[in-house]
């Protein structure tokens, strides 16, 4: 008898036997999701900042309505509703047992309270415009809530998916910004300032469990730190990579997938259209045929991107490609110039922290250059780029994209950070918001596109693609971003 193979043989056996008796590896239940930008604070309802809602949207907080992961605005802590023939009633019919993470009820003395907080004279709702048409809301019983609006708005049910209206209760809204209590699957459980946010599975959620007990939200900025820190298992997932130079390696490792979808960021060279001498339209005009998109979309984005001529999503049916009216042409941009009377120009440009906006600005600096316009290039860290850009309006040009959805809306706003607040455009905007009728609106949402491009309020650059990495086991994150948010509702690991 072969002394070798009977060993083998045996070993084999055992092998067997063991593996058959050994129990099967439990999926893991927690998850390390990477982010560029830390929130300033995680209350939704008070502030701008897209990394609030990219950590509490969905997971924490609830509205009456959400997006889901295809755009689509669905019930959330409304399980239905009814609309008055007129338009200017909305009957909410809300869901039963739903318990805030502190254990308190939510009823509709809560939806009373936050929707009257956000749209009262000392609401610092960032998008209190959303809430501009609310007349009254009535609590009609616990489970019932009747909210009037003062003319119709064929948006309201859009308008209430968003982050910043979602519901918070009067006991705990004040401390929201450090210790968030929704109504989520996820409730909070601590923030390590400068590292990471942690969240845990609610036991006593309302709806359908979450797949995952533990998420941990961490904050790596610096793209070589991001890409390092994916390879090393540190970060199990990256929804919004910043270094899409490394894609290629991940594509090619079979432990990684990666994950391209759109957005609704719209990257734009945002301009302050109340300073001289970016009030003159010709200025305006001359810096937008200056830039070339595609060397963009190409040295800061490596070729990820769609080019847009207006601020509007290229995946949005009543988008209109407008990108010709402010072509890329050096020559026109000079005679536009000569024409405003403008020489030896400086502006400031002022860069968040994100990578589109540090390395789109350094192509758009020497773009400016190429046809005599200098700039004063400031790298901002987010919470100083929030208070000197976005409140302060202390800024010529700025990079930055706007992620929230089907935002064309905030053009129409008096006092917005780029100060255009031209009274046709308003009129546009009025009569969208008096409309329901589909083709309608898309006629308004199209005038609206060529308004601001007729007027070259911005540069409108290109549309965010949303490049994501992620261990190859871990399904259920979003393709496309319909709204600034990392829903880790439906994520789970796979055996």
């Amino acid at each position: 008898m072969n002394m070798s193979k009977s060993l083998a043989a045996v070993s084999a056996f055992a092998l067997a036997v063991g593996l058959a008796v050994m129990p099967a590896q439990a999926a893991k239940t927690d998850i390390s999701v990477g982010m560029v930008l830390e929130p300033p604070n995680l209350d939704p309802t008070a502030g701008a900042a897209a990394a609030i809602d990219e950590v509490v949207y969905a997971n924490i907080f609830q509205g009456l309505t959400r997006f889901n992961s295809d755009g689509e605005v669905v019930p959330d802590l409304a399980k239905s509703w009814d609309i008055s023939e007129d338009g200017l009633t909305y009957t909410f019919h809300l869901e039963d047992g739903v318990t805030f993470h502190d254990g308190s009820t939510f009823d509709a003395e809560d939806v009373k309270f936050s929707l009257d907080r956000a749209r009262g004279e000392s609401s610092t709702n960032a998008q209190k415009a959303l809430f501009a048409e609310i007349a009254n809301v009535e609590v009609v019983d616990p489970q019932t809530v009747k909210v009037t609006l003062s003319e119709p708005n064929g948006s309201f049910l859009f308008n209430m998916a968003w982050g910043d209206a979602v519901i918070v209760a009067p006991e705990t809204a004040d401390n929201n910004a450090t210790n968030p209590v929704g109504t989520g699957p996820f409730k909070f459980e601590d923030w390590v300032k400068g590292d990471h946010v942690d969240m845990t599975k609610y036991a006593d959620y309302w709806g359908e469990p979450a797949k995952l007990d533990k998420v941990t939200f961490k904050f790596i900025s610096d793209p070589t730190a991001a890409f390092a820190s994916v390879m090393a298992g540190d970060v199990d997932a990256f929804p919004n990579f910043p270094a899409p130079e490394n894609l290629q390696q991940f594509e090619v490792d079979p432990r990684f997938s990666v994950i391209v979808g759109s957005t609704e960021g719209e990257t734009i060279l945002a301009m302050n259209n109340k300073k001289p001498p970016l009030d003159n339209i010709k200025v305006r005009q001359a810096i937008g045929h200056a830039i070339d998109r595609q060397s963009i979309i190409d040295g800061a984005m490596f070729g990820y991107g769609t080019p847009i001529g207006t601020h509007f999503a290229p995946h949005n049916p009543a988008y209109v490609d407008l990108t010709e009216q402010s072509a890329y042409d050096p020559a026109l941009a000079e005679e536009l110039l000569k024409e405003a009377g403008v020489s030896d120009l400086t502006l400031s440009l002022k860069l968040p922290p994100p990578s589109y906006a540090r390395r789109g600005g350094e192509i758009i600096a020497a773009e400016l250059k190429e046809v005599g316009i200098n700039t004063e290039i400031t790298n901002l860290e987010w919470a100083q780029w929030l208070q000197e850009v976005f409140k302060d309006k202390n800024f010529d040009l700025t990079v930055i994209s706007h992620t929230e959805p089907m935002d064309i809306g905030i053009y129409a706003r008096d006092d917005y950070y780029f100060q255009y607040a031209d009274p046709d455009f308003k009129k546009i905007i009025e009569e969208l918001n008096d409309t329901t009728d589909p083709d309608k609106r898309t006629e308004l949402l199209q005038a609206a596109q060529k308004k601001i491009a007729d007027d070259a309020v911005n540069v409108y650059i290109f549309q965010l693609a949303k490049t994501g990495v992620a261990n190859a086991k871990i399904k259920g994150l979003w393709e496309n971003s319909p709204t600034q948010a990392n829903d880790m509702t439906q994520v789970y690991w796979e055996d």
